[in-house]
């Protein structure tokens, strides 16, 4: 369940509880005539359940609260009530499969803005990838994919994409190729300060290293890992599966690409240092598809399921 809180205009309260009464799924209605003071005018509160959520955000922008009042929407960790169990009975769908594009939208649009903070955790995660790349240390490689937040700005560009939102794209696309270009930039100056205290060595970065050569060595389980990341980091943003988010993070060679890169490029090898930049670019571009291609098939699928709850019940004989 979602607990929602509305502050509307005295002139519009009218309008939304007759909207939050018809909604199917929601409970707890409760009004609060003139509690508002900035915003002026009446408070609002109900819950519902998740997978009716959507739908009545988008009627609820549709009557302006947005711009006169405000909606703020909290999830619900526990409810003991039958009547929100009743309330999510008679939504349609499960409340895992629901998609709040609401939701998504505002957390991709804060999660793929450009900020100081963001190309400090990609450069630092970057960072800490190279130093697994020069020691051959495939915990330090995992490590710094875990830090990584590139994964924000990807599924910005997914949400953009379907979505039609350009503004939002190109938020994103800015994020992602500034952020890598800045966090390869310092980790470049990094590697040659780490030689020049004698812990990175050009030899290092040529010797044989097992646990690390896939980085540069590009091949098509590159591509389907990313594929299949951008389905599973996807469906985490969708459902709030913040777990499931941390495991995409580790699974694709996007911030140890960047690394290797930066490492080759210290040291002139070009070779490594195009193989790097392949390997990041298969990987980005198999998230982005697979991601967009994820949420298109989720608004599909959502839109039938509500189709066939729309659709009158045949009288019993």
């Amino acid at each position: 369940m979602l607990h929602l809180r509305m502050i509307t205009p005295a002139d519009r309260t009218g309008q939304v509880v007759s909207l939050l009464e018809r909604t199917v799924g929601t409970a707890h209605l409760a009004v609060l005539p003139g509690a508002a003071r900035d915003p002026a005018g009446d408070v609002v509160m109900c819950d519902v359940a998740r997978e009716a959520a959507d739908e009545l955000l988008s009627e609820l922008r549709g009557l302006g609260l947005e711009e006169d009042g405000s909606v703020a929407v909290e999830d619900i960790a526990m409810t003991l009530s039958k009547r929100a169990d009743q309330a999510e009975k008679e939504a349609p769908g499960e409340g895992a499969d629901a998609v709040l594009w609401e939701h998504l939208t505002e957390v991709t649009h804060e999660e793929s803005t450009l900020s100081v903070t963001y190309v400090a955790f990609l450069a630092v995660a970057t960072m800490i990838a190279a130093c697994g790349v020069v020691l051959d240390n495939a915990i330090l490689i995992v490590g710094a994919m875990a830090v990584g937040p590139e994964f924000g700005p990807l599924a910005g560009i997914c949400t953009a994409l379907v979505q039609r939102a350009p503004r939002l794209a190109a938020r994103s696309l800015i994020a992602l190729l500034i952020g890598f270009a800045v966090a390869i930039a310092l980790t470049t100056g990094f590697s040659l300060m780490m030689d020049g205290f004698g812990q990175f060595s050009e030899a290092r970065l040529a010797a044989d290293r097992p646990n690390t050569e896939f980085i540069w060595q590009p091949d098509p389980f590159s591509f389907v890992v990313a594929l299949l990341a951008g389905v599973a980091g996807t469906l985490s943003l969708t459902s709030a599966k913040s777990g499931a988010l941390v495991g995409v993070a580790i699974s694709v060679t996007t911030v140890p690409a960047a690394a290797n890169a930066a490492v080759a490029l210290a040291y002139g090898d070009f070779e490594q240092t195009w193989g790097s930049i392949e390997q990041l670019l298969l990987n980005l571009a198999g998230i982005v598809a697979a991601g967009t291609v994820t949420l298109l098939t989720q608004k599909f699928l959502w839109a039938r399921q509500r189709e066939r709850a729309a659709r009158p019940k045949p009288a019993k004989s």
